[in-house]
């Protein structure tokens, strides 16, 4: 499991549909549940999260190729609470932090012009 304790996830940005279908799909496809879709992928430089309608999905890709990944479940309905900073005129990224009972809190972080409203409905709906 990723230490979210002592790591933040890279600025993450909006994946583009060509890597989502190249790269990213064919690795979390085997790991959904029944009738369990993806919405919405962020990227950073090798790492990437997965927005489903059920959870969040962490990929830390390990090693210097790559063949290593830690996957890790986040379900949204063990969100205990959330919040979300929004970029502000001279700040260039935004914050999403995600607080479990068993993990604490989790922070992420993305780039300027992510939506991230879209993201705060998506984890209210599963959350509440």
């Amino acid at each position: 499991m990723i230490d979210f304790t002592n790591k933040k996830v890279f600025k993450l940005s909006k994946a583009s549909d060509k890597e989502i279908q190249k790269h990213i799909t064919p690795m979390v496809q085997p790991m959904l549940a029944d009738n369990e879709s993806i919405l919405h992928v962020y990227s950073s430089l090798r790492d990437f999260i997965v927005f489903t309608d059920k959870r969040i999905i962490s990929v830390n890709v390990q090693g210097l190729v790559g063949a290593k990944k830690d996957f890790t479940s986040l379900p949204y309905n063990h969100i205990q609470a959330f919040s979300i900073e929004t970029a502000g005129t001279f700040d260039i990224e935004s914050e999403l932090e995600l607080y479990f009972s068993s993990l604490g809190m989790i922070t992420f972080e993305f780039s300027r012009g992510s939506n991230v409203a879209e993201i705060a409905k998506l984890i209210a709906n599963g959350a509440l």
